[in-house]
């Protein structure tokens, strides 16, 4: 030590200046060569896939290895064993319709609802139609509720000037699937074309 040459002290003293112990300054660090236990990790985890780290661990006693806990576990962590994989999450298959394009006018309606809310915070919605053949937005009604009689009696509005369609494209919600507006397309004669439940895409053009 420099201590010990330049001022000719002791070791014990030397050590007690810089605030060392003797069994420090003499210890040699044991590096672990981590190759083995990687490839015993390696060999552990392609037969047991779900296998967590006390599984793992005591794999290592049962092999005869006597590695300490903390330095096998360090190496768990360095090979990312300690996270959790989530699944690939399967969607089903989707085969979508191309939609159905018109020839001429007045051949189909498609129909939907939107919600929004004022600077107020006050909540309401609105009610959407389009010709499918030339997407020509045919009106936009706005209340806070818009039930079933008052949809229809926007329609009967709207076909004074267009007149009456032979098709209606709309979804399965509650004012459209209700008798209320079933009997008002029999007494018009038309027909109601429902898109399938979670496709909104069949129902593209107001969209």
């Amino acid at each position: 030590m420099q201590l010990q040459e330049s001022h000719s002290v002791t070791f014990a003293m030397s050590c007690a200046i810089v605030g060392l112990s003797g069994c420090a300054y003499f210890y040699l660090s044991k590096l672990l060569d981590d190759s083995v236990i990687i490839s015993v990790f390696n060999a552990i985890t392609v037969r047991h896939l779900r296998w967590g780290f006390p599984n793992c661990f005591n794999r290592f006693r049962k092999l005869g290895y006597q590695w300490i806990y903390k330095c096998v576990y360090r190496v768990y962590c360095e090979l990312k064993l300690n996270l959790w994989v989530m699944g690939r999450i399967r969607i089903p298959l989707r085969t979508p319709e191309k939609l159905s394009v018109r020839n001429k006018l007045g051949v189909c309606w498609s129909m939907d609802f939107m919600r929004d809310s004022s600077r107020n915070q006050c909540r309401f919605r609105t009610f959407n139609v389009i010709d499918d053949f030339n997407r020509e937005g045919l009106g936009i009604d706005f209340a806070v509720s818009l039930p079933a009689g008052r949809v229809t009696r926007y329609l009967d509005n709207l076909a004074e000037y267009h007149g009456y369609p032979l098709t209606i494209r709309v979804v399965n919600g509650p004012e459209f699937t209700g008798k209320t507006f079933i009997d008002w397309a029999k007494s018009h004669g038309i027909s109601i074309d429902y898109i399938q439940a979670g496709s909104p895409y069949q129902n593209g053009y107001v969209e």
